[in-house]
């Protein structure tokens, strides 16, 4: 076997080959172990540059000495502007506002008082710890010497948030814990035992501290439960590390304040809106509320639907039918009028919806099609004032009746354009592709075979946002998917918002001659003619 020279592999790795070379590359490499061995060396050089430019290393004693020059000043208050990137420093009264990170050093952020009193937690985790809520557990565990330690937990009626650190010789490490393809488990168990399945939870990276938090909404009657870490590998190490973190929700929920709202509700351009309860917690204030379309839209849908399902078939339509969907754009004014949050508001000057003030927007798909059930957390206000609901316009994602022609090899000479409600885009690209990645695992090296249909393009302002494909080749074949990519802020020469979205399919055994892009789904926006307010005090 005739392998590519080393100085091919990098070029393929950085993307530099002709169309035709890189093909050629990939099919090799597709099928050599040795070259696959020398693309993931190149990678894992491609990120250790990118995290060292990123993360310039410091002295270990660097932070000591900084803080041994600093003189105490009055402290002030930073708002967040770049979340998960800058950090707030601060220690018994003294705020050194340099610009450096916690995440540089293992020794400041001890210092600082944990990850709770940086600015990589939110808001209103801060405001919950002025209030006493955070709580030092230090739970640690060891083993093949590396050490898991669970340093701080906050919780409310809302959520709960727990840190950790990842320790080897003292020294923090990477905190990211691999869940997908492994068998690490972070869940949580109610008193008998039982593991909370419907309990949603995210994780991030927040510098030195690894970061879970589990929201507890319709969660009332839960008021004790254990938070289990059962990891079985660590940074690429094998071993076993089993905490359990007991949290006590009684008192807690004492400084919660509820706030039903009874028959609060209007029906719109189609969508019925139904707002249900306020409420505020230490860490978040939430409004719960339900949308679903109105009667005559739904049977309009449910037949749109059905027509699909006899010209692609069931399967492939109900892998798409989820984005029929409602939602509502509104802000939450005082009493002056003046909006403190927002969530789902257009502007002229952004390519998407945007909020303001806003800490997490969930949902739940209920039992009729396009029925939802939504909370929105917004960050807490320690003084907060009376404030109004009111509704800006709603979102209807629905059927569309719209298909375009792609002739997959003929794009790279001839790329093809197309117009619909407003987003001009042009298909550049539709071939196999073969993509390497890394991932701190035992077996780091994964491969991903897709088939992807690449666009390119702009969107107008207020233009429909496009939704799930249905794709059918020349032999009758029909393949679904998600429409995934960017809106970017920036604009185009024709005052569009420039935007890259790809169709990502199954691997194609055969690239087909022909290809159909039938559009499943588009999201549109309309406005109230008069806004809708409700007082939530």
């Amino acid at each position: 076997m005739n392998c590519p020279t080393i100085d091919e592999l990098s070029k393929y790795v950085d993307d530099l080959l002709t169309e035709k070379e890189s093909d050629r590359v990939q099919v090799h490499v597709e099928n050599c172990s040795h070259c696959q061995e020398v693309v993931a060396a190149f990678l894992e050089e491609q990120r250790f540059v990118v995290e060292t430019l990123q993360n310039p290393e410091l002295p270990d004693d660097f932070a000591d000495n900084v803080l041994e020059q600093l003189e105490p000043y009055e402290q002030k208050t930073f708002r967040r502007k770049a979340p998960w990137k800058k950090v707030m420093l601060s220690a018994a009264g003294v705020v050194l506002a340099v610009g450096l990170s916690a995440a540089l050093s293992p020794s400041f952020a001890q210092l600082i008082g944990g990850f709770f009193s940086t600015e990589q937690a939110d808001e209103g985790l801060r405001l919950a710890m002025e209030e006493g809520l955070a709580e030092r557990v230090d739970l640690a565990v060891e083993d093949q010497g590396v050490t898991l330690k669970v340093e701080d937990v906050m919780a409310d009626s809302s959520r709960i948030t727990l840190s950790y650190q990842v320790l080897k010789n003292g020294k923090t490490k990477n905190t990211y814990l691999e869940e997908g393809d492994s068998a690490n488990r972070v869940i949580a168990l109610d008193s008998n035992g039982n593991e909370i399945g419907q309990l949603g939870y995210s994780w991030w990276d927040g510098g030195d501290y690894g970061v879970y938090e589990f929201s507890l909404r319709d969660q009332e009657e839960l008021d004790q439960l254990t938070v289990r870490f059962d990891i079985v590998e660590l940074n690429g190490v094998r071993g076993s590390w089993k905490l359990d973190v007991p949290i006590d929700l009684k008192e807690k929920r004492q400084l919660t304040k509820t706030l039903a709202l009874e028959d609060a509700s209007i029906t719109t351009n189609g969508v019925k809106v139904d707002l249900q309860k306020a409420q505020k917690a230490p860490s978040s204030t939430e409004l719960f509320y339900e949308t679903s379309f109105s009667e005559e839209e739904l049977t309009r849908v449910e037949k749109a639907r059905n027509d699909f399902v006899l010209r692609f078939g069931a399967e492939n339509v109900e892998d798409l039918v989820y984005q029929y969907e409602t939602a509502i754009a509104y802000h939450l004014e005082d009493e002056s009028g003046t909006a403190l949050y927002s969530w789902n508001t257009w502007t002229e000057e952004k390519g998407h919806a945007v909020d303001t003030g806003m800490l997490q927007g969930t949902s739940e798909r209920l039992g009729t099609l396009g029925h939802l059930k939504w909370v929105n957390s917004f960050v807490p206000k320690k003084e907060q004032p009376n404030v109004a609901f009111v509704l800006d316009g709603v979102y209807k994602t629905e059927p569309v009746d719209f298909s375009v022609k792609i002739r997959p090899n003929e794009l790279r000479k001839k790329p093809f354009s197309f117009e619909f409600e407003g987003n001009h885009l042009t298909v550049v690209k539709a071939k196999n592709e073969t993509n390497f990645y890394l991932r701190k695992s035992l077996m780091p090296i994964a491969k991903e075979e897709t088939f992807v249909i690449e666009m390119e393009g702009g969107k107008e302002v207020g233009a429909s946002e496009l939704g799930g494909w249905l794709i059918t080749d020349d032999k009758g074949n029909v393949y679904s998917s998600g429409l995934s990519g960017s809106i970017l802020d920036e604009k185009d020469e024709n005052g569009d918002f420039k935007v890259g979205m790809q169709l990502t399919l199954p691997k194609l055994k055969e690239v087909p001659e022909e290809l159909i892009l039938h559009l499943f789904s588009v999201k549109r926006y309309e406005p109230v003619v008069e806004p809708w307010k409700v007082p939530l005090y």
